[in-house]
Formats: C-alpha cells, sequence, structure tokens
C-alpha cells in the first residue's frame, strides 16, 4: 500500500522516513573498475542511502547492426551519431565488475543494487544477492523482465517514463500477479537531459492514490530542484545520476550531479520531508515563546479614572500582553476605571462595569 513501510536490507523507505536517495552510476565509470569504486566511496561520502548499477551487455539489449533502424540521429540526442551496439559497448558496467562493486558498497553501508536488462541478468543478480530490482522506463513493456524479477519476492522499483497508463497498468498488474508485494513506481521525464516543465510533478499523488503504492522520483532534470519538488508531493526515492566530475565525461555526464550537488540534495530533500509535518494550526510549542511579541491593546497616553478610549489613547501596538486587537472596536467609547499610565496593558480589569 502506498503508507507502507518498505524494508530494503535494513533500509527504510516510506512517508514516515526521509527520501531514499539513489546514486546511478550508469556508464559513468568511462570503464574504469578504479573510477568506479572511487564514485562508491564518494556517493557513500555524500550520505546517499544506495548506489545503483544497469546490468547489460551490448548483446543482451540490442543487436550487432548497423542498419538505420539501429542509428541515433535525432537532433539534440545526447548519444546522436552512434549505433546502438555501440554506445552499450562503452557505457555497460561489465558483470564481472558487479561484485567487487557490490563489496564495497557493503563496506561503506550502502545499498547496492541494478537494473536488469534481461532474464540472463536477473540470474546473474540473484547470485550477487540484490536486495531489489530496478526496472528502466524503456523496460516498463518488457513484461517477462519484469515477471521474472518480480518472482524474486524482492522490492521492485518501476521507472514510468513513456508509459501510457494502460502499459503501466499492465506492468503493475504483471509484478503482482507475479509474487511481488513491494512496489515503488517513480514519476521519470525519459529525456536526457529532462526539462523541468515535462516534469509534471503532479502526476506523484495521482499515481500513488490510484496504484496504491509508493511512489518517487528517477529524475535527469539539470540540478536538484525539481527533486526537492517532488518531495513536497510524497516522493519517498529520488534517483539521480551521479558522477565525480562532468568535465570528465562519461555517457551520462550532462545530466549528472557532482558530489557537492549530491550532498546538497541529501540534505536539502531531508530538511523538504520534514518541513511536511503534519495538517495543524495554531503556535508550536517553539511558537509559544513569540506570542508575547504579537500586537495587543496598549493604552497610548496617560489617563485618569472615568476618561473614555479614543483612537489617542489606545493603540494596537506590540507586545502582546495586552487584550486581543479584535476587542479594539468594542473597547473605544469605554470608561476606564482607574488611573492608567502609558504603556500599561489593557484588561478586563481596567473597564468600568
Amino acid at each position: 500500500m502506498a503508507d507502507s513501510i518498505i524494508n530494503i536490507k535494513k533500509k527504510e523507505i516510506g512517508a514516515k522516513f526521509p527520501p531514499f536517495i539513489i546514486a546511478e552510476m550508469s556508464g559513468n565509470h568511462n570503464q574504469s573498475l578504479e573510477r568506479a569504486l572511487r564514485i562508491v566511496e564518494v556517493a557513500a561520502e555524500c550520505g546517499v542511502h544506495a548506489v545503483k548499477l544497469q546490468t547489460y551487455t551490448a548483446d543482451t539489449i540490442t543487436l550487432d547492426v548497423e542498419k538505420e533502424d539501429f542509428f541515433i540521429d535525432d537532433p539534440g540526442n545526447l548519444w546522436k551519431g552512434n549505433y546502438l551496439y555501440a554506445l552499450y559497448q562503452k557505457a555497460y558496467t561489465p558483470w564481472e565488475w558487479h561484485r567487487p562493486i557490490f563489496e564495497r558498497c557493503r563496506e561503506l553501508g550502502l545499498i547496492c543494487f541494478s537494473t536488469p536488462f534481461d532474464e540472463t541478468a536477473v540470474d546473474f543478480l540473484e547470485k550477487l544477492g540484490a536486495p531489489c530490482y530496478k526496472i528502466a522506463s524503456f523496460e516498463n513493456v518488457h513484461l517477462p523482465l519484469i515477471r521474472k524479477a518480480a518472482a524474486t519476492g524482492k522490492p521492485l522499483i518501476i521507472s514510468t517514463g513513456m508509459a501510457a497508463l494502460a502499459e503501466l497498468d499492465q506492468a503493475v498488474r504483471t509484478a503482482r500477479e507475479a509474487g511481488c508485494r513491494e512496489l515503488i513506481l517513480l514519476k521519470c521525464t525519459s529525456t536526457y537531459p529532462a526539462d523541468p516543465q515535462d516534469s509534471n510533478l503532479l502526476t506523484i499523488p495521482h499515481m500513488r492514490e490510484l496504484f496504491g503504492c509508493q511512489v518517487g522520483l528517477s529524475d535527469h532534470t539539470p540540478g536538484i530542484g525539481v527533486a526537492l519538488a517532488s518531495v513536497a508531493l510524497g516522493a519517498t526515492v529520488i534517483e539521480k545520476h551521479f558522477t565525480l566530475s562532468r568535465t570528465e565525461g562519461g555517457v551520462d555526464a550532462a545530466f549528472s550531479l557532482e558530489p557537492e550537488e549530491m550532498k546538497a540534495l541529501v540534505k536539502e530533500s531531508e530538511r523538504a520531508w520534514k518541513a511536511l509535518g503534519n495538517v495543524r494550526y495554531g503556535p508550536t510549542d517553539k511558537e509559544e515563546k513569540s506570542l508575547k511579541f504579537r500586537r495587543s491593546l496598549y493604552v497610548a497616553a496617560d489617563m485618569q479614572a472615568g476618561d473614555v478610549f479614543n483612537q489617542n489613547n489606545l493603540r494596537i501596538v506590540r507586545p502582546g500582553y495586552g487584550l486581543p486587537p479584535e476587542y479594539y472596536d468594542l473597547l473605544i467609547g469605554k470608561k476606564i476605571k482607574k488611573d492608567a499610565e502609558k504603556g500599561t496593558p489593557v484588561s478586563w480589569e481596567l473597564l468600568m462595569k
């Protein structure tokens, strides 16, 4: 259910906890295991809860052909000029790296999991003890893959980028029918980088109500503003691509956060979550001390017994030790029953019966 708590190997996710922050490594390791491990270490220093990999090879995700269908020529596409096979050869994380990356994460207290892109990747990740699975936006129509991942009984995170409502409903039904009991959907815009105005974050509470599960955000926009806004709408998970430095390149570097930005996301998302609080009116416990600095009714000129309150001798001023301002009109024209100096708080005892 939407208000349930999901425990991913002792990291609790839900509305009662700060947003679960995932640093997506993707291909930002630039084919260096040393760099991949350094990304893990810096991610831990930033305070994220999890590091996520992508588990595929060029052969498990596409075909080794150089036909027009497989060529990226969309104007503005970050990867324009590449054939799919060549791009994935450059971007994939070698499977033999997964174990040392998983182990380094465990040493640093991080959750490590991955996005499998085919059924063989699920089998591989099961042997590594992956605590959960993420289905990428481009795979949310791959029902056999969803079925395979869900059948493990582990928590499942599905990105919803590009999915029509009927497609998303089919994905969720497939996951649940295959045994998924802990599901998180991530609102996602599958453009790289994404434009904030295409984020449509108001979908988050709608999706949560519609599917009865937790909803988070997989965010490809620059900076952290969109991610923080999602917290206000109930996002319990935030996934952002992460790199050591955008200037050092990497297939996803252009829309990835650098360390200082990731630190800010961790800190500010928790601050945003704390700010949600509850529906409440009236002063908080800490505000009680400030009530004395509100305005109230005070004698504004020396008065003698029998004098009448008027606009010159009765003022609404700070501090707040006198009667509330709401009685100002009632007191105008009323007599005072004893002498009062300028600066005397007005009380009912001052008035003639």
